[in-house]
């Protein structure tokens, strides 16, 4: 056994399996926990999730595999350099989720730094299981030697993958989650010291070890109880207005920014709405479809809002006095919330979300449709207002799949609209959208309109039935009027329709369409 071992007595002393496997299961769920926080925010601040959880997981892995080759170079004393490796898992593995946030708003040559820390950490990992297999390999035959470690490798993967999602995003966020989860890698280090504190010949060594241990822990801890601040600092730099609120929920992390004269929203870093235009987004998103069913229909309306969490949409819906019951479904509950109570939210949306007409049912729009109790009930109107399919868990929003339950919904004089990205800097993920909605059987229409913080933006009208270009619209609206109305849906050169496939579940290739388009411009 490779350890400090008494040079009066060549025999290796007994060693702590108990604790070393347990060790084992430790830092395969810190090491898979890393990966995946890396893997994260990197798709948050550089998008195209498919391309960052891909790249950064392979270099990752690789670097596992270079560390695990040098770790033959380590010919003794391999329980201190264990320690020693878990020390300093912890610190950078800890800090690397405020580190990068940080390096994001300052180094131009972000990817550079991504994958440095990445590699770095990902070497480290490479480096533990074949030291504690080094360490053990002197109580257990090889065979079961290496299937008590594979087994709690692997399962301490299995739990990682499970708390993840589960515990460390939703509770924690990415920066504290990585300071909490190399607070557990240095915990181990520390443990190690005193279950093999008779391994140790030279005290100087231990107690350096322990030492370090102490101060990795201590600025881990340190970071966990600034954490907001940390956060705050490095959304401070994300952000060009002042930050008055920002909260991550189990979902997503909501941020609201404060200029003169205006505020706004960010779901993830993206920016859902301004308060100085949003009123062409929504007035564009809510009117045409209603326009539409009340030229052909002279009874109450029933509106189906699927996402539109703000209340922004439901505030144009509520403009109309046919308008007898507006069903609100959107993921978030903490986004409803804010929508109901912040005094500026709540102000922009003019309390639309406390309307008695309102119902507001916080659930996956797909999962609530599939599981409708009542396919008989139909909603006259349907607005769909969900963020751009920038990943898959989005683009199952898009697909064929979705649009056939939208449709058992819908009433035969129905109309909906889709908010559809924009038809100028992605013009094919636009024109998919309309593709797949028509493949299914709907009449439909492309339109756009002007919203200065996003440019060009897009959305399509269908119906069960065919419908000539809407005209009618409520009293005192902002932007809208019948000839503005009649304009968005002529299209210039650069935004006309192109050939694309239709989404579907299976293939999802609108995601592939909108990361390749967006990630050309930004």
């Amino acid at each position: 056994m490779n350890t400090e071992i008494d040079k009066h007595n060549p025999q290796p002393r007994e060693v702590n399996t108990t604790a070393i496997l347990f060790a084992v299961l430790v830092i395969a769920v810190c090491g898979l926990v890393y990966e995946l926080i890396a893997s994260t925010l990197a798709s948050y601040v550089l998008g195209d999730s498919v391309t960052q959880f891909s790249t950064v997981i392979g270099v990752y892995l690789s670097a596992m595999g270079l560390g695990s080759w040098l770790s033959s170079s380590i010919k003794k004393n391999v329980l201190s350099r264990f320690i020693e490796v878990e020390i300093l898992v912890a610190l950078i593995g800890g800090c690397s989720a405020a580190f990068l946030f940080l390096a994001f708003s300052h180094v131009s040559a972000f990817r550079l730094v991504l994958y440095t820390v990445v590699v770095l950490i990902g070497t480290l990992v490479g480096l533990e299981i074949p030291l504690l297999m080094r360490i053990l390999k002197d109580k257990y035959e090889f065979k079961d030697l290496l299937a008590r470690v594979l087994t709690f490798d692997y399962l301490g993967a299995l739990i990682a993958s499970l708390a993840f999602p589960m515990f460390v995003m939703p509770k924690l966020g990415l920066i504290r989650g990585s300071l909490f989860i190399g607070l557990l890698n240095a915990f181990v280090a520390l443990s190690l010291t005193f279950f093999f504190e008779p391994e140790f010949k030279k005290k100087i060594q231990l107690y350096t070890l322990r030492t370090q241990s102490f101060v990795v822990i201590g600025i881990l801890v340190a970071g966990i109880l600034f954490s907001e601040n940390l956060t705050k600092w490095s959304e401070d730099e994300l952000y060009t207005d002042n930050i008055i609120y920002a909260k991550r929920s189990k979902y997503q992390r909501l941020v609201i920014t404060q200029s003169k004269g205006s505020f706004h929203l960010y779901l993830n870093g993206n920016l859902q709405f301004s308060s100085t235009d949003e009123h062409r987004y929504h007035e564009a998103l809510v009117h045409p479809p209603i326009s539409v069913v009340q030229e052909r229909y002279q009874g109450d309306l029933n509106v189906l809002v699927l996402g539109g969490g703000d209340g922004l949409a439901v505030r144009e819906i509520l403009k109309y006095p046919a308008v007898k019951t507006v069903t609100l479904v959107d993921l978030d509950p903490q986004m409803t919330e804010l929508a109901r109570h912040h005094p500026l939210l709540s102000v922009q949306n003019e309390q639309s979300l406390t309307d008695p007409r309102v119902r507001v049912i916080n659930d996956d729009a797909m999962t609530w449709l599939a599981r409708d109790e009542n396919p008989s009930k139909r909603f006259d109107v349907i607005i769909i207002d969900f963020p751009d399919p920038n990943s898959f868990s989005l683009g199952k929003l898009y697909t064929t799949r979705f649009y056939r339950l939208v449709k058992r919904v819908l009433a035969e004089h129905g109309a909906l609209t889709i908010q559809s990205t924009s038809p100028l800097l992605a013009r094919r993920s636009f024109w998919c959208v309309e593709e797949t909605v028509s493949s299914i059987g709907f009449k439909t229409r492309a339109f756009h309109a002007t919203v200065p913080s996003f440019g060009a933006w897009g959305y399509v009208l269908a119906s069960p039935l065919p419908f000539d270009i809407p005209a009618q619209l409520p009293p005192n609206l902002k932007y809208l009027t019948p000839e503005v109305m009649k304009s968005m849906f002529v299209f210039p050169k650069d935004m006309d329709k192109v050939p694309t496939e239709v989404n579907r579940l299976n293939n999802q290739v609108l995601v592939q369409y909108y990361e390749s388009e967006w990630s050309s411009w930004y």
